[in-house]
C-alpha cells in the first residue's frame, strides 16, 4: 500500500494505492477519484481506469477545472 497526504495551503491532497488495483485520489472536497468513479464539485461521474499516467493527468485536469492548484 502507498499512502501520502500533503497539505497544499488549506487543502488536503490524499493519494492512496492499495493491492488489487484499488486507488483513491482526493483534493479536499472538490475532487475525488476512486474505483467507484470520480466526484467533481459534488457531481458523481463514471471513470474508466486506463493507466496510472492517465489517472494522474485526468485528476490534475479536474483539480484545475474545479479551481484548485497542485503547485
Amino acid at each position: 500500500m502507498l499512502s501520502e497526504r500533503v497539505l497544499l495551503g488549506d487543502v488536503l491532497l490524499a493519494v492512496e494505492f492499495r493491492s488489487g488495483s484499488s486507488y483513491t485520489l482526493r483534493y479536499g472536497d472538490l475532487v475525488e477519484y476512486s474505483n467507484r468513479g470520480r466526484r467533481v464539485r459534488g457531481r458523481t461521474l463514471p471513470y474508466e481506469f486506463r493507466s496510472v499516467e492517465q489517472l494522474r493527468y485526468d485528476f490534475e485536469q479536474d483539480v484545475r477545472a474545479a479551481g484548485g492548484s497542485l503547485a
